[in-house]
Order: C-alpha cells, then sequence, then structure tokens
C-alpha cells in the first residue's frame, strides 16, 4: 500500500502494520514520519528496537537473524533498517521479498531509503516491500505549495498568518524545509497563538544567525553601510569564498554599469532592466540604486573588482576581505561632514 505523507497520522490512528518503508528527497519528512512510526510502536508494546545499516559487505542475514530472534523479556521488537544508497543488491533483495512471506505481528520492520529513480521503484524487491506493507514517498513540496505547507505547520502550534506572509516565508527558505520547520518553530516561541502579523514574522524571520550572499547584495544594492559591514564580517567568519564574493558584488556592479551607460544614451529604463535580466524585488533596488549611483562611480567600482580579482590570484599584496569593505562603501552614500565647532 502506497500512502502520501499527510494520510500517515490518520492511517496510525486507526492501525499498525509490520512492516513500513519510507524514501524521498526531504530528510525531515522521512524522519519525522520514522518518529510518528516508532513512538505508534511504542505505545503497541514493540519496547526492544534494533538498528541495522546497510553499509557495504552487509551481512543480510543479520536482518533475518533479528526477526528470529526472541526478547529475552518477551517484548515486540522494532527493526530499523537504513540503506543509504537505496540498493539493497541481490542478496538483499532476496532477504527482502523472503521477509516479505513470513511477516510476524512481533517484528515491525521500518526501512529508510533515500530518493530513488524510476528503476528503482519499479524493482522487484521494493514492489514486493509496497505489497506487503505501506510505503511512503516523502519529497518536498514544490515552491508553488510550500506556503500551504507552512500554513499546515503554523496551524499545529495554533498560529496562522496571510499569504504574502507565508510566501515571504517559503522565499527565504528557498525550498529547504529543515530551515522552513526552523522558522515555524521559532514563530512559535516568540510569539502566542493566534494570527501573525507581517511585521512579526519578517523581524523573526529575518533575524537570522546567517549571514549569505544575497544579503550581501540587498545590502550592496541599498547602499546600507551598517548591513553590509556585518555581512561582509559574517561571510568571512563563516568561511565563504572570496570568489563566490567578488563574484556577487561584481554582478550587481555589472549591471548598474551596464544599464546607466544605457540611460546616458537615452534608452529606456524599462527596456534596459529587461535586457539585464532584472525582475522582481530586486527591479527596485537596482533603481534606487541608479538614483544615487553616478556613472564614474560604477566605472571606478568595476576597475576596483578587477584589482581584486588580481589580488585573489596572487597578484598584488593587501587583504581581501578589507578590499571586499573598501568596493562596497564606496557605492554607499557617504555620511555628511560633521560642522566644525567655532
Amino acid at each position: 500500500m502506497l500512502l502520501k505523507g499527510e494520510q500517515l497520522a490518520a492511517h496510525l490512528e486507526r492501525e499498525l502494520k509490520p512492516l513500513y518503508v519510507l524514501y524521498g528527497d526531504e530528510p525531515l519528512l522521512v524522519l519525522e514520519a520514522a518518529d510518528a512510526i516508532r513512538a505508534k510502536a511504542r505505545q503497541q508494546g514493540y519496547n526492544e528496537r534494533e538498528v541495522l545499516t546497510v553499509l557495504p559487505q552487509f551481512d543480510w542475514g543479520q536482518l533475518l537473524a533479528a526477526g528470529g530472534n526472541m526478547s529475552l523479556f518477551g517484548d515486540r521488537k522494532l527493526i530499523d533498517l537504513r540503506i543509504p544508497t537505496g540498493k539493497p543488491g541481490k542478496e538483499g533483495s532476496a532477504a527482502l521479498q523472503q521477509w516479505c512471506q513470513n511477516l510476524s505481528p512481533d517484528n515491525l520492520l521500518l526501512i529508510t531509503l533515500p530518493e530513488l529513480d524510476w528503476r528503482e521503484e519499479k524493482a522487484v524487491w521494493l514492489t514486493a516491500l509496497v505489497n506487503a506493507g505501506v510505503a511512503l514517498k516523502l519529497n518536498a513540496p514544490p515552491l508553488a505549495e510550500l506556503p500551504g505547507w507552512i500554513a499546515g505547520r503554523l496551524r499545529r502550534q495554533q498560529q496562522s498568518a496571510e499569504m504574502e506572509s507565508l510566501k515571504f516565508i517559503a522565499e527565504r527558505v528557498e525550498g529547504n524545509l529543515l530551515a522552513a520547520h526552523q522558522e515555524i518553530q521559532k514563530l512559535g516561541l516568540l510569539y502566542p497563538s493566534g494570527p501573525l502579523a507581517a511585521a512579526q514574522i519578517r523581524d523573526a524571520v529575518l533575524n537570522v544567525a546567517r549571514y549569505d550572499i544575497d544579503g550581501l547584495r540587498e545590502a550592496l544594492l541599498a547602499g546600507d553601510i551598517a548591513r553590509l559591514t556585518r555581512t561582509l564580517d559574517g561571510l568571512m567568519q563563516e568561511g565563504e569564498a572570496p570568489p563566490l564574493v567578488l563574484w556577487a558584488m561584481s554582478e550587481e556592479i555589472r549591471a548598474l554599469a551596464s544599464i546607466k551607460s544605457g540611460m546616458d544614451n537615452g534608452r529606456p529604463l524599462e527596456m534596459l532592466l529587461k535586457e539585464a535580466k532584472v525582475w522582481g524585488p530586486r527591479q527596485m533596488a537596482i533603481k534606487k540604486a541608479l538614483q544615487r549611483l553616478t556613472t564614474t562611480a560604477l566605472e571606478a567600482a568595476l576597475q576596483q573588482a578587477g584589482r581584486i580579482d588580481r589580488l585573489a590570484k596572487g597578484i598584488g599584496q593587501g587583504n581581501l576581505w578589507e578590499e571586499f569593505l573598501r568596493l562596497g562603501l564606496s557605492l554607499c552614500p557617504q555620511p555628511a561632514p560633521r560642522p566644525r565647532r567655532s
């Protein structure tokens, strides 16, 4: 029997089968499903647990032996079989098919696998497992469905949010369900039950410890000196590769320089943005940056980026991260000088 992930809770309320197979591309969903099955098994008296991991040279006789060994205390046993490669091989295939023919109410076999391709899904051993027990294919929802998934998770902790806020969270985590799970848990800790305001979600979700390249690009376009400085320092502390940092900064500078040059020649801004492949929220950030930056400043920044590139290749002397900061600051609004005291 093949179930969807969202059907597991209702299934476990009704019954517990002696065989479960979990596979898919999303480790968080596989882990949660396994935890739910193990919890139900404990309630049903499966108090003994044996973990078997199929590594190279694994002896499949261990699986059959685990099913035949009686507990000293007469407890039911849960056998946690993990196949990291998703390929049991010829011997494993035979052992799994043999297991399916001799299911016992005293043994519950829980098998976890990674994502399987279409050939593996049609393999004889997997077909035998699906027919004998319950299988769940646990893949991450596509980006279009992620806001709905987040809404469901918020409901579990008696919270809710408007669709725009759900989309905001989805975009920030970029389909990483573990990151989404952590952000949702954080909202549950920070705020009480009930509807969440957009400002609350933005404050919580944006307040992350990890600095990323997208944040650097946003700070550069906004001319936000404080954020730019913090982000560069965070990237350095986290060991980000300097070539990636230079690429991100140079990409924005080249786009700005190209668009600014076209504007100087009288070409329409919207056409220039389209040619530069500037879409969505980034478009507004680019427009604001163009209002404060001159062609001269952008050309100088490109030359400076070229010097940093040579420095990264071992040509010249200097500290790369200090040069990144100088490059960023050259594109930020300079604070007005303080008036001298007479």
